[in-house]
């Protein structure tokens, strides 16, 4: 070894063990989940229930928003000439529950912890987050639906033909009496299906986790998706419940929202409080 590399390598030496004493950079570890059961999810509903009879104004005007906000979409679609999609609209706009839901989290929340319950409270609470990550997650719910409704008329275009249908009467009348109509039934509610399982993975948990803690939108994503996987079997029938519900408060002009989605509102922060583990 010649002096140059001696010197080289005596240099590189401190350098070395420094890199090695240096204290390792800790890492935020990500929210941890637990598996739940049917029974968690029932009593979960319990407590939504309880939360809703002990603060029942902030659950119906929240329910009462989403209703009017499900018969003005409607409204639209029949103003400008398309009431046909009157249908896949209303059951679209379920998908966008869980963001409406968020005041919702927030008095379950403030509930929980004892924090004053008030509306100047809940609608700041409301107002900060949605200029935080929870507005990126609004976007993701926005998402699905667009892409909901282009693959309806995707799937009207490829099967019922080019056509324009005068009335949600007629339209009605050809897809529950042709087999073209059948067929865009079928695969129609596949796909509304599967868009409503991803999007279920994707903000079960994430919502109200953002609202509790101080995390970004993609671990709260990762968490939520960690959590359906964990227990699929109680999570997927939790999905199915809550759109069953929304879809059933659908029917008679969105009204019944003004009651189920409170309840569903607050008993899905306490799934999330017994699926995601406390900070240590």
């Amino acid at each position: 070894m010649n002096h140059h590399e001696h010197a080289v390598h005596e240099t590189s030496l401190p350098a070395a063990v420094a890199d090695a004493a240096a204290p390792a950079v800790v890492r935020r570890s990500d929210p941890q989940v637990r598996p739940v059961t049917v029974r968690d999810i029932v009593e979960a509903l319990a407590a939504g229930l309880r939360d809703f009879q002990a603060a029942p104004l902030y659950g119906l005007a929240f329910g009462a928003l989403y209703a009017i906000g499900g018969m003005l979409i409607v409204y639209c679609a029949f103003a400008a000439g398309v009431g046909y999609l009157a249908y896949p609209l209303a059951a679209g706009f379920a998908l966008v529950g869980p963001f409406i839901a968020v005041g919702l989290y927030e008095v379950s929340r403030r509930r929980e912890t004892g924090e004053p319950l008030s509306w100047s409270a809940v609608l700041r609470t409301i107002w900060a987050q949605g200029h935080r990550e929870l507005g990126w997650m609004a976007f993701v719910t926005l998402f699905v639906f667009i892409v909901w409704m282009y693959q309806v008329r995707l799937l009207i275009a490829l099967m019922l033909g080019l056509r324009s249908f005068t009335s949600l009467q007629e339209f009605l009348v050809v897809i529950s009496t042709t087999p073209e109509g059948w067929l865009f039934l079928i695969i129609g509610h596949a796909v509304g299906a599967a868009l409503s399982l991803v999007l279920f993975s994707l903000t079960v948990v994430s919502f109200p986790l953002l609202l509790d803690r101080d995390v970004d939108c993609v671990t709260a994503m990762i968490t939520s998706v960690r959590a359906v996987t964990t227990s699929p079997v109680p999570m997927i029938g939790w999905a199915a419940t809550v759109v069953l519900l929304l879809l059933v408060a659908s029917l008679p002009g969105f009204l019944g929202l003004v009651v189920v989605l409170p309840v569903l509102g607050h008993a899905t922060w306490h799934l999330y409080r017994r699926i995601v583990l406390p900070i240590a």
